[in-house]
């Protein structure tokens, strides 16, 4: 009789313990869960390219006012929202890329740069530069450890009207350096400002 009330209180401790704990948990997620109590989420400080066009944050750029605008063939029209530098030595530049005319845009493929390595790897930003006139330098997209790009990829066409979230990751160029040119193939160059 007694080492049956010991189990029972046993039981009833373990399932009290399990409720306070899912409690706390449910608590955590409400407050923004990751325990900075903004709310955000981190950045990941190097995200992989990923076929289907993956980014780091899709959210990032559609809210925010372009800091340059960039016309390119068929319609198609780059808006750069963001070029951050993040302390882990590189800058990522966030935008859209919406096709502007009223039939459906090949993407081509000349965007993805003439790098075998890169071209292997489907359609992309790949083909993006910076440049820093000041220190006399170019920086191209990064890429992984398999050589696949830094940037959106997986995308080969846009309907009429279409939009995408596009991001872009370079290696930083000095830290006083704020003004770069981006050069992306069949666009026009355009001056962004590093923030950051």
């Amino acid at each position: 009789m007694n080492m049956r009330c010991t189990a029972k209180a046993r039981r009833g401790m373990v399932a009290l313990a399990v409720v306070a704990g899912l409690a706390l948990g449910s608590a955590a997620c409400g407050s923004g869960g990751d325990g900075d109590g903004d709310g955000k989420k981190p950045q990941s400080s190097s995200p992989a390219s990923k076929p289907g066009g993956s980014q780091p944050n899709p959210q990032e750029g559609q809210a925010e006012a372009p800091i340059a605008e960039l016309k390119g063939p068929s319609g198609l029209l780059l808006q750069i929202t963001a070029a951050v530098r993040d302390s882990g030595g590189f800058v990522t530049v966030n935008g859209s890329l919406k096709n502007d005319s009223g039939t459906v845009a090949t993407i081509p493929s000349a965007l993805s740069g003439n790098e075998t390595e890169i071209m292997n790897n489907g359609r992309s930003l790949g083909g993006a530069t910076l440049v820093d006139s000041k220190s006399k330098k170019r920086y191209y997209v990064l890429r992984d450890t398999e050589g696949r790009p830094l940037t959106t990829t997986g995308f080969s066409t846009l309907k009429a009207g279409e939009s995408i979230d596009v991001f872009l990751q370079f290696p930083a160029p000095p830290a006083d350096t704020t003004d770069v040119s981006f050069q992306l193939p069949l666009f026009p160059s355009a001056v962004v400002k590093i923030s950051g």
